[in-house]
């Protein structure tokens, strides 16, 4: 954790991590106090009850503490959201298409591919829309997710930083094979990304032959 091929994976991953910190303190601070109040107010049977007056300070340390945690997690949470709405002048635009059950991608100079390759260190925007149902476009290892919808244009950004392949998936059920609507996609030196950026030729894309593309 707090590394990973971009650099939204460490904002994802510290969020996450200081979430689970604040929990388990406050589980183990609730458990122990729970416990203590067990035994300091244990009385037997035939014992009197006394009314226990409301203490201001109390009140006030137990509402404004859970604010100010709650509003930190929203915070750091809302940094990580707003770093993958951030989209670079010289950001690639790849157009994404959703259909039951693949992915198309489709480049600046019309090439289009049924995975994902882009050059490391390039700002990438995806435009993504479906043909027919919601559809989700999630790469697990990047920790990014955003739903795709049919008649509307949804935008994604990051930069990718290490190159190799990673799974991308459709997050949002999307009818009977949606468990299988998986590709990938490939991060590639730059030298290697334009030599196939540039190529032409014939590819099967979502089994049927496309000319002028490759795969």
């Amino acid at each position: 954790m707090l590394s990973g091929p971009t650099k939204h994976v460490e904002t994802a991953d510290a969020v996450m991590l200081y979430i689970v910190a604040v929990s388990v303190l406050l589980l183990i601070g609730i458990t122990v106090t729970m416990i203590y109040f067990v035994f300091k107010y244990h009385r037997k049977k035939g014992h009197k009850p006394v009314n226990i007056h409301g203490s201001v300070l109390l009140e006030t340390i137990w509402i404004v503490i859970p604010t100010l945690l709650v509003l930190s997690m929203f915070y750091y949470g809302y940094t990580g959201f707003r770093d993958s709405r951030i989209f670079p002048d010289d950001s690639m635009e790849i157009t994404v298409t959703a259909r039951m059950w693949s992915w198309d991608f489709k480049y600046p100079n019309g090439k289009v591919s049924d995975t994902l390759y882009v050059p490391v260190y390039q700002p990438i925007k995806l435009l993504m829309e479906s043909v027919d149902v919601n559809h989700s476009f999630y790469i697990p290892s990047f920790r990014i997710k955003e739903d795709v919808i049919a008649g509307k244009i949804n935008y994604l950004g990051f930069t990718p930083e290490e190159v190799g392949d990673y799974d991308v998936a459709c997050a949002e059920y999307c009818g009977l094979n949606h468990a299988f609507m998986y590709t990938k996609i490939k991060v590639m030196p730059g030298v290697e990304f334009y030599a196939w950026y540039e190529k032409s030729g014939e590819v099967k894309v979502n089994d049927e032959k496309t000319e002028g593309n490759i795969q």
